[in-house]
């Protein structure tokens, strides 16, 4: 009892402590309007696993939300079972699909209904020693050598047959790398199997749905966005930028957070934990002089536009578009989205809860990123049902 008390205190304090958040060396200053409870920050440290660390972070968010305690939910017992039919997947395709450790939210939904879940106790992964996941280059190893298995049967062209063996082979790597999918466990006095304990948190895996916004697919249909890790075709809902952006709003201030597939590549997304998209071309030598502001790069302006509230793009759906069909936003970073707040001049952030730890984080494993950041960066959201707008669902068919 005393363990689940201090869990859920430290998610309560993620909430409050961001109510208002002021930094020494930055012009930031920013006000908390709507927040959902979280559970604390995790550090996915050296894997390529965000899309796991998110959507189970959500999935946390959304315990709470209807009223269970907090729980720890176990991110390898998802990577685990989605590498395997990630690897299935590619054998299949004779190797003409990426065997690569990323994945998306719709990944750990999919885990939730067809194989279940764990809490972190009954399956935390190898800690070699320390208290993170990956203190030693650990999912870098495992990445090479599970890519090397994979790849060794599926563009194999001397393999006319395939053994009946060879996902025991790569299961025994993930095993000795994460430890072995309990098939039974004890949590909380009580025995369990992952499906039972799945079905025990009262989520059902049909209440959540994808959501995007481009325009080379009909609005108000469904599609399979084209990036490499949506590789279970995940069908997403596609709906013009304002109702995505509606969809986010009306979620967060109904109490529901969103699982997010943003692109972070760029140098508006800063390690101070800010995510803007300056308008480099306004700016001109504000700030400088001329000679200086001209002598620098797009991104060299960029991170100097980013020490404080600055002018950004206004972002349009043509935008979006050419961003996606150019390759300039790509699906970089899975994260959680799960409340709003205001700098010092009234304009308007998002406030996301990250997977990169709270120790060299200025906000704590919480990050700040604009309404044009979000309306530009956005690959997809994972969001309940009940929190899309009544009207937006009616033409979604939903």
């Amino acid at each position: 009892m005393k363990k689940i008390f201090t869990f859920f205190v430290v998610a309560m304090l993620l909430t409050a402590n961001s109510q208002m958040v002021r930094a020494n060396d930055s012009t930031f200053v920013f006000t908390t309007v709507d927040s959902v409870a979280i559970t604390p920050v995790k550090d996915q440290n050296r894997s390529s696993t965000c899309w796991a660390f998110s959507t189970i972070g959500f999935l946390e968010s959304e315990i709470l939300r209807i009223g269970g305690e907090p729980m720890d939910l176990s991110e390898m017992f998802v990577v685990s079972r989605t590498m395997m039919d990630r690897a299935e997947y590619v054998v299949r395709m004779h190797g003409d699909a990426d065997f690569a450790p990323g994945g998306s939210a719709y990944d750990v939904i999919y885990c939730l209904k067809n194989y279940g879940m764990v809490p972190q106790e009954a399956m935390p992964g190898i800690k070699y020693g320390s208290s993170k996941a990956d203190t030693l280059p650990v999912h870098t190893e495992l990445d090479a050598v599970a890519k090397g298995y994979v790849n060794g049967i599926a563009k194999n062209t001397r393999l006319k047959k395939l053994s009946p063996v060879w996902k025991q082979g790569l299961q025994a790597i993930y095993d000795a790398y994460l430890g072995k999918c309990p098939e039974y466990f004890t949590y909380r006095g009580q025995e369990y199997t992952p499906m039972s304990f799945a079905n025990s948190l009262g989520l059902n895996p049909d209440d959540y749905v994808s959501i995007t916004s481009y325009t080379h697919h009909p609005f108000y249909t469904q599609f399979a966005l084209e990036v490499p890790d949506n590789w279970r075709m995940d069908q997403m809902y596609n709906v013009p930028m304002e109702d995505m952006m509606r969809i986010i709003d009306e979620a967060i201030k109904h109490g529901y957070t969103l699982a997010w597939g943003a692109d972070v590549s760029e140098a508006g997304f800063t390690r101070k934990g800010i995510g803007v998209v300056p308008d480099i071309e306004s700016q001109d030598n504000t700030g400088s002089d001329a000679d200086h502001w001209v002598g620098l790069s797009d991104d060299e302006k960029r991170k100097e536009l980013t020490e404080g509230p600055c002018t950004e793009l206004s972002i349009t759906q043509e935008m979006r578009q050419q961003a996606f069909d150019n390759w300039e936003n790509t699906d970089d970073h899975g994260m959680q989205i799960f409340g709003t707040a205001t700098d010092q001049n009234g304009k308007r952030y998002y406030m996301i809860k990250n997977s990169w730890g709270t120790r060299k984080s200025k906000y704590k494993g919480i990050w700040y990123v604009s309404e044009a950041f979000m309306q530009y960066k956005t690959n997809d959201i994972l969001v309940h049902i009940d929190a899309i707008p009544a009207d937006i669902r009616a033409k979604l068919g939903l």
